[in-house]
């Protein structure tokens, strides 16, 4: 009989929960007997991990961490080298299974005595208390609140509980106070407590899980064993140490380190390191999924057929279901060479690039080219500071590169020894580069207090093929350190433009103006004109040195105005970026001040017809366009003289009006005022003369509005030559040249 004290449930998760940290340690992500061979870490939370050996008898026992158990299922690979069969693979039930079984009153936090034998309502316990053993089921738990003593005058009232047991026919009623101890009566109820408490306390995490793989044929067996399991990313840092004249081969270092946490020491094992981003996810494997099924039990009791009338459709039976194919046997795995392997054999990787496939069993071949990109020089006398040379001779680059999928793999080429809970640092690079120091200035400067400061930087380019990670860099010049920086990704054959201090020494200010150009023709057709107009954005960029008069240059990050303005005048080495514009702003020797124009432009294109004011002057520019041909120029010139003599037209109507409108506002203030004496006996004088200025300016103005009608008839009739011209007149204005 399994016994279990639920009085010292709290005291029993406490002591779990204390130690828990230091077990855990006990168990590695992976034990099977078969020794660690190769690790592959990788950037996106998961390592490849490689075992081989051999095997007495006819089943293999690897045990899994429970929390790596769906990572091992997905990718396990157990391949026999000499024969090459796939085996079949065993293991327990997910014991989160129980622990979903298991009382709810356990979880961390919760639960007391009364609620956890109020919810076992029908188990047989047994109560230990000072004047004996009570036996029985647990028939329910009531609250009680017992006044104070007598002698406890003003106390407040106790609380209790009240159990009751059902005991054959009798009803046995205890106090939940005056119970010491309380056993289980079913052992399979003891079972999940334990349990319980084991989730409660983490083991259930950190214990591990034993598969069992079964093996057929000869008695001993030569296996190679793979999976992928989560284990931390690896992380780069980088050395650069700037070319002595500022310009020229800089030294470009690259290190990773590497953290050993899977709970057992990597002993002599062959270490790759993989860049890109490979995809990887977790998925349940292990916990047993039910699905629900339609009950049909009634269906085969209460059947009653329904009458329907006959139908002539004919409806061909469905095709059958195509064939299974088997899937073909993996071949035979390469027995690996006990010898010392060779530097191509080293650089090879894993065929599969991803964390969540299947590692193949000849993984280690590949037919990509090696390249060594490290070096090691015989030791000299070292001299003082820190400069390219003494870090190159003091790195063993111990990497070789290759890529694989798409993906950079550095291979070490001598086998290292992690022990568990450490991280390990290894070179991966040590290569000359193309490199510069100079000065980059970013829109509002190198931060606050430094608005109009530029940085000083160090600009490179990776001329290996392969893909530098993010991770911070520190920069040496003169032998010493004289900065660091942060470095995001950095592709093959490109350049990266990392700052490392800031240039308090020069000062950078900038001015933005806005305007538009004329407007210019693009296209003529049947009198209607298609034109464009150019908006500007012109900034000016304006460096000062307080000392440096030797010459230098001014990296200016120009934001681009975005939309569908354009660089125009694009000066000379102007490097694009996804959002900006990389321009050079030059200071030459002996001057301390100087400035650069950025112009930035946009087309906006519109119609308007020959009729509209600016069509006119569009065209007399366009005829004197010298690339404009002399059969256009001849076609377009009597269009412009048509065109000419309807604004002159247009010109002397607008004369016309205007005095004819002037007239008849004069003429309508003498109305007024004739009006305004008209009963006044003593102004008659007056009367005749504003009568007579009266008559005049009917005169007159009857005459301009012969005239205007004169010119108005002139118009319409140039109107109509000018629209029959128009009627088959196309022109394409020529390109102007970019200066």
């Amino acid at each position: 009989m399994l016994r279990l004290k639920l009085l010292a449930l709290a005291l029993l998760s406490t002591s779990v929960l204390a130690c828990g940290g230091s077990k855990r340690f006990r168990y590695p992500t992976t034990d099977a007997g078969l020794g660690l061979e190769r690790v592959v870490l990788y950037r996106n939370g998961v390592g490849y991990f490689e075992r081989a050996g051999k095997i007495s008898g006819d089943l293999l026992t690897i045990k899994v961490r429970k929390d790596q158990v769906n990572d091992l299922l997905k990718s396990l690979t157990i391949v026999e080298r000499s024969s090459g069969r796939a085996v079949s693979v065993s293991m327990p039930l997910d014991p989160q299974t129980w622990a979903n079984a298991a009382l709810a009153t356990l979880r961390p936090g919760q639960g007391s005595l009364a609620q956890v034998l109020d919810s076992l309502r029908g188990s047989d316990v047994t109560l230990r208390t000072k004047g004996g053993s009570v036996r029985g089921r647990v028939a329910m738990v009531e609250q009680l609140i017992d006044p104070p003593d007598d002698d406890e005058r003003g106390g407040a009232p106790r609380n209790d509980h009240r159990v009751t047991l059902l005991d054959g026919d009798s009803l046995r009623v205890v106090k939940l106070s005056e119970v010491t101890g309380v056993e289980l009566e079913d052992g399979d109820l003891a079972m999940q407590f334990n349990r319980t408490l084991d989730a409660s306390a983490g083991e259930g995490m950190f214990q591990q899980v034993a598969v069992s793989v079964r093996l057929t044929g000869a008695s001993t067996h030569d296996l190679l064993v793979s999976y992928v399991v989560a284990a931390p990313m690896w992380k780069p840092t980088y050395r650069v140490v700037l070319p002595t004249e500022g310009k020229g081969k800089a030294l470009l270092q690259a290190w990773a380190v590497v953290d050993n946490t899977s709970g057992e020491e990597w002993k002599n094992v062959r270490l790759a390191l993989t860049s890109g981003a490979p995809i990887a996810f977790r998925y349940d494997l292990h916990t047993p999924r039910d699905i629900p099924r339609p009950d049909l039990t009634e269906v085969g009791v209460h059947r009653q057929a329904t009458a329907m009338v006959g139908e002539t459709t004919y409806t061909p039976a469905p095709p059958p279901p195509p064939s299974v194919t088997t899937a073909p046997r993996p071949a035979p795995a390469p027995r690996r060479s006990e010898k010392k392997p060779d530097a191509k054999s080293a650089s090879r990787g894993v065929g599969s690039g991803g964390g969540g496939g299947r590692a193949a069993a000849d993984s280690w071949a590949g037919d990509d080219v090696d390249e060594d990109y490290g070096g090691y020089a015989e030791a000299e006398e070292q001299p003082a500071g820190i400069d390219a040379d003494t870090l190159r001779r003091s790195t063993l680059a111990q990497a070789k590169a290759q890529t694989v999928s798409g993906q950079t793999r550095f291979e070490l080429a001598d086998r290292v020894t992690v022990p568990e809970g450490t991280s390990t640092m290894v070179a991966i690079v040590n290569a000359d580069v193309e490199g510069e120091e100079t000065f980059l200035f970013r829109p509002g400067g190198a931060g606050y207090g430094y608005e109009v400061n530029p940085y000083r930087v160090v600009r490179f380019k990776n001329s290996t093929p392969f893909v530098l990670e993010p991770g911070p860099i520190g920069i040496y010049s003169g032998g010493s350190f004289v900065g660091e920086g942060l470095s995001e990704t950095v592709g093959a054959e490109t350049s990266a433009t990392i700052p490392f201090a800031v240039e308090t020494g020069i000062m950078v200010t900038s001015s933005v103006a806005s305007d538009r150009d004329e407007q210019r023709l693009i296209k003529m057709s049947r009198g209607v004109l298609e034109v464009e107009q150019f908006a500007r954005r012109t900034t000016m960029y304006t460096a000062k040195a307080q000392t440096l008069d030797t010459g230098f240059t001014v990296l200016v990050r120009h934001s681009k105005a975005g939309g569908a303005y354009l660089l125009a005048n694009k000066p000379e080495g102007t490097e694009e970026l996804p959002d900006a514009y990389l321009v050079r702003l030059t200071i030459a020797k002996g001057v301390r001040e100087g400035t650069l124009t950025v112009i930035e432009q946009t087309p906006a294109r519109t119609q308007i017809s020959i009729w509209n004011a600016p069509a006119l002057d569009i065209l007399e520019k366009l005829l004197l366009h010298a690339e404009l041909g002399a059969d256009a120029k001849k076609r377009l010139r009597p269009i412009i003289d048509k065109r000419r003599a309807v604004a002159k037209l247009e010109e002397q109507i607008a004369g016309v009006t205007e005095r004819r409108n002037k007239l008849d506002q004069r003429a309508g203030e003498l109305r007024e005022n004739l009006r305004a004496i008209a009963k006044n006996p003593r102004a008659g004088e007056q009367r005749d003369k504003w009568t007579k200025q009266l008559d005049e300016f009917a005169s007159e103005g009857n005459k301009l509005g012969a005239q205007l009608a004169d010119l108005e008839a002139k118009k319409l009739d140039m109107r109509v030559q000018l629209e029959d011209a128009l009627e088959e007149f196309e022109l394409i204005a020529p390109t102007p040249k970019q200066p």
